[in-house]
């Protein structure tokens, strides 16, 4: 006994001057009367005491962890160091985005100026983000110009802006609209395009007083085949002879502009999408409009080429029967059914003056271009779209067939 006691003084002294010496934090003293357990204590006190010590360590250490002050961003996750730039929703659409420096930029205050403070009285129509102006540029062109509504600043209305632009700024085809600038100032968005006189056909197709202003019927037969081939030329330029391919995604009488010699041309590419050139489809959200819509795109498949196809012969269809794709048709003592599915009925069983508007004219001797015409919107409105015709078949069909076809 009286060696362990010696022991036990010699090392109390010890774990004394151990505590003194510059290791005298609490860990340590804690330590020490550990190490005074194990020669005095019970085997199962010392399992107590190096279990305690290990949770009292871990507690330590955890929040000593959650003290520490967060990092900076390691260099290459930096926003100057991405190949994009970084926004929020607050943050204004303008400078940090980059345009086609080909397009002039224009501010808002001559864009006020041209449309007479967007006065009502220069309206000259509306869109799904907003209304068109007519507009008297300073250097004397007269335009029309877009003014995007707010629904332009959510992420779709930001993304059509900034395709019209990239797109359509780009391209120059007969019958394509041309964008001539753009503004972004601001919360304000606008576009500037070449003013049409005619105006978009749907408002030929379907707004009864145009018509009734005119002393004749000026959408004769030869002027709608001229407007539907006016449409496939366009097409077919965006789908063969543009690198990347471009689908415009949203081919609709509205969209299609109307020069003093009712040329056609294509308009609002806020959907539009190139094609990368190792894909034929675009991996993307369906998009389009009620009526003119192909069916894959209705059950969520990709978008394709063959999906503007489909669009264009819904359009032939309403441009020769005069009605609107997205109203249904009441079959003769049977249900209501879509334009396309009643037009193609009448196809098929050669009923042809029946899907003809009643207002226009078409004499015998055309009923062979008709004949052809409705040919070729029955191949394109095809539910598979592996049946649908490329356009560039399109235009040689037509061409073919419509040869003699000319404007009065």
């Amino acid at each position: 006994m009286g060696k362990g006691k010696a022991r036990t003084r010699t090392l109390s002294q010890s774990t004394s001057a151990f505590s003194s010496s510059n290791f005298s934090s609490f860990s340590y003293q804690y330590l020490s009367l550990c190490i005074l357990s194990i020669m005095e204590a019970p085997v199962e006190a010392l399992i107590a005491a190096v279990v305690s010590f290990v949770f009292i360590s871990i507690l330590f250490a955890f929040l000593a962890l959650l003290c520490r002050k967060p990092s900076p961003n390691p260099p290459f996750l930096t926003s100057n160091s991405l190949p994009f730039t970084v926004t929020t929703a607050s943050a204004p659409f303008e400078e940090s985005d980059s345009f086609d420096t080909a397009l002039h930029r224009v501010s808002l205050a001559e864009l006020a100026a041209a449309t007479r403070n967007f006065s009502p009285e220069s309206i000259i129509g509306d869109g799904t983000f907003g209304f068109v102006y007519k507009a008297q540029l300073p250097s004397g062109v007269t335009a029309a110009v877009k003014k995007l509504s707010s629904d332009a600043f959510s992420p779709q209305g930001l993304r059509q802006f900034r395709a019209e632009i990239t797109t359509l700024g780009r391209l120059r085809h007969p019958n394509l609209a041309r964008i001539l600038g753009f503004c972004s100032s601001d919360h304000d968005r606008l576009l500037i395009y070449e003013y049409l006189e005619q105006g978009s056909l749907d408002s030929w197709l379907h707004d009864d007083d145009l018509e009734m202003n005119c002393s004749v019927s000026l959408l004769t037969w030869p002027v709608r085949v001229k407007i539907v081939k006016g449409v496939a030329a366009g097409l077919k330029f965006l789908h063969d002879e543009c690198q990347p391919p471009v689908i415009h995604r949203d081919i609709k009488a509205s969209n299609v502009l109307l020069d003093g010699d009712f040329q056609a041309r294509i308009c609002d590419f806020g959907l539009a999408r190139h094609m990368d050139g190792s894909r034929s489809h675009v991996s993307t959200q369906a998009a389009g409009t009620l009526g003119y819509m192909a069916p894959e795109l209705r059950e969520g498949m990709v978008a394709t080429a063959k999906a503007d196809v489909y669009s264009f012969g819904v359009l032939m269809l309403e441009i020769a029967s005069r009605r609107r794709p997205s109203w249904p048709v009441r079959e003769e003592g049977g249900p209501e059914v879509s334009l396309i599915r009643w037009a193609r009925k009448r196809i098929e069983e050669g009923r042809l003056k029946e899907i003809l508007d009643p207002r226009m004219e078409v004499g015998e001797e055309k009923m062979g271009e008709v004949e052809g015409f409705m040919a070729v919107a029955y191949k394109c409105t095809e539910e598979s779209a592996r049946k649908r015709p490329s356009m560039g078949e399109v235009v040689s069909i037509m061409d073919q067939l419509l040869q003699e076809t000319t404007v009065s």
